[in-house]
C-alpha cells in the first residue's frame, strides 16, 4: 500500500530515511486506516504545525459512512479525492517555517495557530472580491490533498495561501479546538441578521447548534427556542442562553412557537439538525417574510413545496458556508469568557482510536469528540 508516493511502514522503505509521521489516511468511504507516513515539510510561504488536537466533525462521520455529497453519485461529481488525511477541526503549533512565512503569516516557531478550513485559491471572481470562503477552486483541508491534508495526523501542512489566525495561550485546549465549529456557527448566527424584538429558533442541539445557542444569546433576542431529540442537550442549551427548550418527541414544536408568536411563527429560524424532518419544520414554523437559514450537510435529500417560500410566505432564504472573517471574532470571545466549549467537548481520543473515536462521534452518546496526537513533546 502506498501513500505520498511511498511505501507504508518504516522498515527499508522510503519513509526510514525521512521524517516519519502517524496519520489516519481516507481510501475510500469505510476504509479509513491508521498509517505511518512521511512527515510534510514546509515550502516557502509555507507553516508546518504539531497538531494538538483535531475534533470529528458531522461531516467527517458522513464522508465515513460514504454520503452523495462527498463521493458523488446520480450526477453529483465526488467532492473527496482519496487518499488524503482526513480533518478540518484542527489546531497547533507552529513547528517549522518556510521561507517569508513568519513575516507573510505574522507567526514564529511555537505559536498556538490555526488555519481557517479553506485553502483559497485567491485568483478567482470571489477570492479577488473577499468572498474567498466560497471560493470557486474549493479545496478545504481533510476532503481534498491537491494542496494539502488534514489534521487527523501528527504534523500538517498550512499552504502559503492559508488563513492563519494566532490562538492566546490563555484559551484552554478544549476551547481552541473548537475554534472552526464555533466560527461557523457565528456566520450562521450573523447570516440570521437576528433583530432584538425577534423570536429565534434553532433546531439542533448537537455541537453546532449550541454554539448558535451561545452566540445568538449575546445578539438578546426576544425570545431564543431551541428544538432537539436529546433532554440533556436541551438542558446544555437552557444553561446556554434558551429561554425555552422544546423535545418534539414529546411536545407539539410548531404549536409552541405559534403559542409564543400570537399564532404568527418565528422570525428567525436556523437549520442545523443535518435531517430533511428540520427542514419541513422550519418552512411550516416561520412567518410570513421570515429569515431561514439553512447551515447542515445532509445526507439524504430534502423534499419541500417551494410554493411556501414564494407564494405563500415570501420568505428570505439564506445559506451559511463555514466561517469566513469570524475567526478573530471567537478568539476574542473566548478571550473573553463569553463563549464556552464547556459541556461541549464531551470525548478525547488518542490518534491510535481513531475507529472508536468516530462511532462515539457519530452517536448522541457525545456531543464533540477530539482526537489527539501521542507524541510526548506536548
Amino acid at each position: 500500500m502506498t501513500y505520498h508516493g511511498f511505501e507504508k511502514g518504516l522498515a527499508g522503505s522510503a519513509i526510514g530515511q525521512l521524517a516519519a509521521m502517524q496519520a489516519v489516511v481516507c481510501h475510500g468511504p469505510r476504509d479509513y486506516r491508521l498509517e505511518t507516513v512521511e512527515r510534510p515539510t514546509a515550502g516557502p510561504g509555507e507553516l508546518v504545525i504539531s497538531i494538538a488536537a483535531c475534533g470529528i466533525c458531522a461531516s467527517d462521520c458522513k464522508c465515513y459512512s460514504g454520503a452523495k455529497m462527498f463521493w458523488g453519485g446520480e450526477g453529483q461529481p465526488a467532492y473527496v479525492k482519496p487518499p488524503v488525511i482526513p480533518g478540518h477541526e484542527f489546531f497547533g503549533y507552529v513547528e517549522e517555517l518556510g521561507e517569508g512565512a513568519a513575516e507573510h503569516f505574522g507567526v514564529q516557531k511555537g505559536d498556538r495557530v490555526i488555519a481557517e478550513q479553506i485553502v483559497p485559491c485567491d485568483k478567482c471572481l470571489f477570492c479577488k472580491s473577499g468572498k474567498y470562503w466560497m471560493c470557486e477552486v474549493h479545496n478545504i483541508f481533510g476532503f481534498q490533498r491537491v494542496v494539502a491534508d488534514g489534521g487527523m495526523a501528527d504534523y500538517m501542512r498550512l499552504p502559503s495561501t492559508s488563513r492563519v489566525h494566532k490562538i492566546p495561550e490563555a484559551i484552554s485546549l478544549e476551547d481552541a479546538a473548537i475554534i472552526e465549529p464555533f466560527a461557523c456557527a457565528i456566520h450562521t448566527v450573523n447570516r440570521g441578521d437576528i433583530q432584538f424584538d425577534d423570536v429565534v429558533v434553532i433546531a439542533g442541539a448537537g455541537p453546532l447548534g449550541l454554539m448558535m445557542v451561545q452566540a445568538a444569546h449575546l445578539r438578546t433576542p426576544k425570545k431564543l427556542v431551541v428544538i432537539d431529540l436529546v433532554p440533556e442537550r436541551l438542558a446544555l442549551a437552557k444553561t446556554f442562553g434558551a429561554d425555552v427548550v422544546i423535545n418534539p418527541k414529546t411536545e407539539n414544536a410548531e404549536a409552541i412557537v405559534r403559542e409564543l408568536t400570537g399564532g404568527y411563527g418565528c422570525d428567525v429560524y436556523l437549520e442545523t439538525t443535518g435531517v430533511p424532518a428540520g427542514v419541513t419544520q422550519g418552512l411550516s414554523m416561520i412567518r410570513k417574510l421570515g429569515r431561514f437559514v439553512e447551515f447542515s450537510v445532509f445526507g439524504a435529500d430534502t423534499t419541500a413545496d417551494w410554493s411556501i417560500i414564494g407564494d405563500r410566505k415570501e420568505l428570505d432564504v439564506r445559506g451559511a458556508h463555514l466561517g469566513p472573517y469570524c475567526y478573530p471574532v471567537v478568539i476574542d470571545l473566548m478571550a473573553r469568557g463569553l463563549i464556552t466549549s464547556k459541556g461541549i467537548v464531551t470525548h478525547n481520543f488518542p490518534l491510535s482510536d481513531w475507529e472508536q473515536a468516530i462511532v462515539v462521534a457519530n452517536s448522541l452518546d457525545s456531543i464533540k469528540v477530539l482526537l489527539r496526537p501521542e507524541r510526548l513533546e506536548r
